[in-house]
């Protein structure tokens, strides 16, 4: 976000992201967006937590490996909503921050976008790579700057549900939604099976 304002970039962020999961780790990841958007003063929209919809694509893809096809439903998901507003409000450009993660496959992540614009005469997918030009590290600096909360898992049930699997093999604790902040601890936080 601060690269695209510096850049003179004017952009509004679409928050759509049924796949969140529990609700509380959704509003908190909902809440720090809008927080830095009101900082800022970037336009944000708050679009529908429509996790029934994404419960039901999900549906057979439960255990396949982060990366695998219940990611790419859910990137589709996501993109095509985001495409769709785009192209209703006139945004002739669409991007994501997805993939400054490690964690995801950035082409996996811009394939998807692509299909979605594509489907919109006029609409394109921004592939740019924001790893590069220590990118990731970057994201870690203003983290820790803003106070954000830092997530431990992509976001989906089946992401914690794998990501304290494979924390309990490692006998660490399971993770605790809403604890691990940057100088903002949570006392509320509450361990997550998934």
């Amino acid at each position: 976000m601060e690269a695209m304002l510096a850049s003179g970039i004017a952009y509004t962020i679409f928050f759509y992201n049924p796949n969140i999961h529990p609700r509380k780790e959704y509003d908190l990841r909902k809440d720090e967006n809008i927080r830095f958007a009101e900082k800022f003063g970037v336009p944000f929209i708050d679009a529908d937590y429509d996790r029934d919809d994404w419960f039901a694509r999900a549906r057979g893809m439960e255990h396949e490996p982060e990366r695998g096809i219940r990611c790419t439903m859910c990137f589709d998901m996501r993109f095509e909503r985001t495409a769709l507003y785009a192209h209703e409000h006139g945004f002739p450009v669409m991007t994501s921050s997805l993939g400054i993660s490690r964690w995801k496959n950035m082409q996996q992540i811009n394939d998807c976008g692509h299909r979605a614009a594509a489907r919109y005469p006029g609409l394109a997918y921004w592939d740019y790579n924001w790893r590069k030009a220590g990118g990731s590290a970057r994201m870690i600096e203003i983290s820790k700057r803003e106070a954000f909360y830092q997530q431990e898992y992509c976001g989906c049930v089946y992401s914690l549900r794998d990501t304290n699997l494979h924390r309990k093999a490692n006998q660490r604790a399971p993770i605790r939604i809403g604890v691990l902040y940057y100088g903002r601890p949570d006392p509320d936080g509450e361990a997550q099976d998934g």
